[in-house]
């Protein structure tokens, strides 16, 4: 059966970008008969807050959204909002930690001291010590994230076990120079090369909680999605992933990348676009409306 997922995150108003994503995917889950999960992505404790995760909801079914699974759906005959809950990630510390230790065990992670800071330090050192910088791209891809240059890299834990992360980022350490391959539902065949459009990742963060990889890797998984739909920003991240779920020995789902929207300036809309929030637009033009301009 197809199980397709929305993961909004909750630190703004969705927006009508939002709205077109989400509601490729219910159609999508919708046209084949298959279920649909709402998964609350609420990790970011300095930014997630609860007003904006209700919003969310209200929004969404206000859009014309259903879900099969979600947060919204717990009552004494569906205790958890469904068989795969808690579907609010900051609830779901156990998983993630269970993936830790799998890839620690693995000998696949490292700890890692230095701060973004430090690391573009680093690279301007080594441009004005050689002249050029130490990494293709210029130690940069489209979405401006940095390439963690190998020589920072920290030895591989060799104790075990190892019960939790402790207080430290840790990094996927990655072969680079592979490639990574997957064909897109939308955008069609897709490479990245680990070492020039991505370095070794963060896949645990010091303040206790996972990286994005990898709880969305962890959740989609045991949520058993079999296609990830989401905006074409996030093709990136989609072959970082594929190497977590390799790791962790889970099945890839299907990716199905959509176009983003952009405003009259051809940028991309983000949160702080209020006037194109979809609860603004929602009370000015009807659901189909909305999205008879945005398909």
């Amino acid at each position: 059966m197809y199980r397709g997922r929305i993961a909004p995150s909750p630190t703004g108003y969705l927006h009508t970008g939002h709205a077109r994503t989400f509601y490729t995917a219910w159609q999508r889950a919708r046209q084949t008969k298959g279920q649909l999960v709402y998964r609350n992505e609420d990790l970011d404790a300095l930014r997630c807050r609860s007003e904006f995760a209700a919003a969310a909801i209200h929004d969404l079914r206000q859009f014309g959204l259903d879900w099969d699974e979600g947060p919204d759906l717990i009552n004494p005959s569906n205790p958890a909002g469904g068989p795969y809950g808690p579907y609010n990630q900051s609830e779901r510390g156990p998983y993630y930690l269970q993936a830790w230790q799998q890839l620690f065990e693995r000998g696949v992670i490292y700890p890692c001291p230095w701060s973004r800071a430090d690391i573009r330090k680093y690279l301007e050192t080594q441009e004005a010590k050689n002249g050029q910088r130490p990494m293709p791209n210029g130690g940069q891809h489209a979405d401006s994230e940095t390439v963690f240059p190998a020589a920072l890299r920290s030895p591989i834990p060799t104790e075990r076990p190892a019960s939790n992360p402790g207080n430290t980022n840790w990094r996927l350490r990655l072969e680079y120079g592979r490639q990574i391959y997957f064909q897109d539902q939308q955008q069609g065949p897709q490479v990245f090369t680990a070492g020039i459009d991505f370095g070794d990742f963060l896949i645990w963060r010091k303040d206790g909680w996972p990286s994005y990889e990898l709880a969305v890797v962890v959740d989609d998984a045991a949520m058993q999605i079999t296609e990830v739909v989401r905006g074409m920003d996030l093709l990136l991240s989609t072959a970082r992933q594929i190497i977590l779920y390799e790791l962790l020995h889970a099945e890839i789902p299907a990716f199905y990348h959509c176009e983003l929207v952009t405003d009259q300036n051809g940028q991309r809309l983000a949160k702080r676009h209020a006037s194109l929030a979809l609860r603004n637009v929602l009370q000015q033009i009807s659901p189909v409306e909305i999205r008879a301009t945005l398909f």
